[in-house]
């Protein structure tokens, strides 16, 4: 008699198949992750113009195309993925999910999946509308927008993980995502470009979590970012990743909070 396996890739593309249908049933986080992300590069080009971009070696393009894939990550993946990871740890999806075949990292993965693939379709979608719209051009060093964008998914997947562990409800996860969406925008890049800050200001928003994926991301379309500015940015990215990984593993609540 033969019982049938299941692989790793095989749980976790179930597990994604349910997320997606659970997703297309909460309107307000839908709304959130597809439409927003897609708004705020208004925002971001109206702030850049009051800019002196040129002295700092910018263009609007190269402002508007990192942050307006901040923005997605930020929305569609980050804090699309508090609310997802807080509302199936309170429906008891999560605790049940323990007790059969997949493996926590596979039921955390199987949950990221949709949000990860509307970020990576936005991405895509804002990129090819920057390089039209703005004459950004192709980037010169894909390679590493690539890097950052890949780095970008996992660290905003495990920092939304973490931020879920001490979020109540789904409508609480407005409140706790707050902090982490708010720095990024301002200080890391996004709307307010890195070479246009004081150089201590700038050194210490280099230290936060979503600067070195912009850094990356933008430093692939100029080319112009150096082989220490690349290891530094990737390093910042790695230490966060990797402190976030730990968090996850000692913090992560399954069950619902009391």
């Amino acid at each position: 008699m033969s019982t049938a396996t299941t692989t790793p890739m095989g749980r976790m593309t179930s597990l994604a198949r349910a997320e997606l249908t659970l997703l297309g049933r909460s309107r307000g986080t839908l709304f959130a992750a597809l439409f927003v992300p897609l708004v705020l590069p208004l925002s971001a080009r109206e702030a850049a113009k009051q800019m002196d971009l040129a002295e700092a070696g910018l263009t609007l393009g190269t402002v508007i195309l990192p942050a307006s894939i901040g923005f997605s990550l930020l929305y569609a993946v980050y804090a699309t993925l508090v609310s997802v990871y807080t509302a199936r740890r309170e429906e008891l999806v999560l605790k049940r999910l323990r007790t059969g075949e997949p493996r926590d990292t596979e039921i955390l993965a199987g949950a990221a999946l949709p949000a990860v693939a509307t970020g990576l379709a936005q991405s895509v979608v804002l990129a090819i509308g920057c390089t039209v719209l703005l004459d950004v051009g192709a980037p010169r060093a894909p390679h590493l927008a690539v890097l950052g964008l890949l780095s970008g998914f996992v660290l905003c997947a495990t920092l939304a993980a973490v931020t879920s562990s001490f979020t109540r409800s789904v409508e609480s996860a407005q409140v706790t995502t707050l902090p982490v969406v708010f720095l990024s925008m301002i200080f890391s890049g996004m709307l307010v470009p890195l070479e246009v800050l004081p150089d201590r200001v700038a050194s210490a928003c280099e230290l936060l979590p979503l600067t070195p994926v912009i850094t990356l991301i933008r430093g692939g379309w100029t080319g112009d970012l150096s082989a220490s500015e690349t290891l530094g940015a990737v390093l910042v990215a790695l230490v966060w990743t990797v402190g976030a990984v730990f968090a996850v593993r000692r913090r992560f609540r399954w069950e619902p909070r009391r």
